[in-house]
């Protein structure tokens, strides 16, 4: 069978089957996605796939990563095209969330059992801004097979005052706080490392570090091994589930972050990792997809997010005010 050299993943037309010969080498022309609920799916050799492709050649997965830009409509609605696919065909599933914490998976309980709304949910959990247009699905798509919804990240007072006061904050957590987290809470991988301060330092390298800058990536780091620790707890509770795992982008691309403290873990694991990319107006797909190849196993294109700020002063005066209200989170 031939390969379509087209393919875009539509909200109308998403679960249609799409060419399957393979390729080591993708051809143009492959359109860019159109739309922002657009994406162009594709294996890391350039083939393109639809969504229940997809699903079967990650059938035997024991996790799947799906990595998302946040608030990206595109991305969401390809989690939740995939969410359900997978379902068809391995309905003993469990879903595992960035977006919510470990203090919050009393009140996703009650919410799954039936025994509170929506609305208290979001109160209960205070869910992200865009719980509703984005997480929405995943969630109710669990509910209403009675599958199990796992909180994965780490508490977000306990992230903060980490980054605030470095990896000893948690020998002042109390004993019943600190066996909720992994026994290495901050382990790591040199090329993760390397990644994180390119980043934040804007290529500077380790010249930059600071304390404060220290601190920051081990709070990084505990969002990532809880989430991995987490995964690991959802499989020995539900064995032979398939664990679909959605977390931004940069927790698992390059099958970093909580990808590889996963892998370290649990080296006998099948761990697939799905990464979106940006498709940029002037972009050629084979020069994007070279260099986006390694990002994951599976990658899905989409349209970049608006820019958010084009005054600088603006900018800076939002980036102050989000780190004002991390600080009146007390510590001590």
């Amino acid at each position: 069978m031939s390969m379509r050299t087209t393919f875009t993943l539509a909200l109308m037309m998403s679960l249609l089957l799409g060419g399957c010969a393979a390729t080591t080498t993708p051809r143009e022309p492959v359109l860019p996605p159109q739309t922002q609920y657009d994406a162009i799916l594709t294996t890391s050799s350039g083939t393109p796939l639809s969504i229940n492709q997809l699903a079967a050649e990650l059938k035997s997965a024991d996790v799947v990563v799906i990595g998302e830009f946040h608030g990206h409509h595109g991305a969401h609605l390809l989690q939740s095209l995939l969410q359900s696919a997978l379902y068809q065909q391995r309905p003993q599933q469990v879903l595992t969330m960035e977006q919510f914490t470990l203090a919050d998976q009393a009140a996703l309980d009650r919410y799954l059992a039936g025994h509170s709304g929506e609305a208290e949910l979001i109160a209960d959990t205070d869910a992200w801004p865009n719980y509703k247009a984005s997480y929405r699905p995943l969630v109710e798509f669990a509910k209403d097979r009675n599958l199990p919804v796992i909180a994965a990240n780490a508490p977000a007072d306990t992230v903060r005052c980490v980054g605030r006061q470095g990896p000893e904050y948690l020998t002042r957590l109390d004993a019943k706080e600190r066996a909720q987290l992994p026994r290495d809470a901050f382990a790591d991988t040199p090329e993760y490392r390397q990644k994180f301060f390119q980043v934040m330092t804007g290529g500077h390298g380790d010249a930059d570090i600071s304390k404060r800058l220290d601190n920051t990536y081990r709070a990084q780091l505990l969002r990532d091994n809880t989430m991995a620790w987490q995964v690991v707890q959802a499989l020995d509770t539900h064995p032979e589930h398939q664990i679909v795992h959605v977390t931004g982008t940069f927790h698992a691309e390059d099958r970093l972050g909580m990808v590889a403290v996963l892998e370290q873990r649990r080296p006998d694991l099948d761990v697939a990792v799905v990464s979106p990319v940006f498709w940029q107006a002037d972009d050629t797909f084979t020069a994007l997809h070279r260099a986006s190849q390694q990002k994951g196993d599976y990658l899905y294109y989409l349209q970049p997010l608006p820019e958010a700020y084009r005054d600088a002063e603006r900018q800076q005066a939002a980036i102050r005010e989000q780190f004002h209200s991390a600080a009146e989170v007390p510590c001590d």
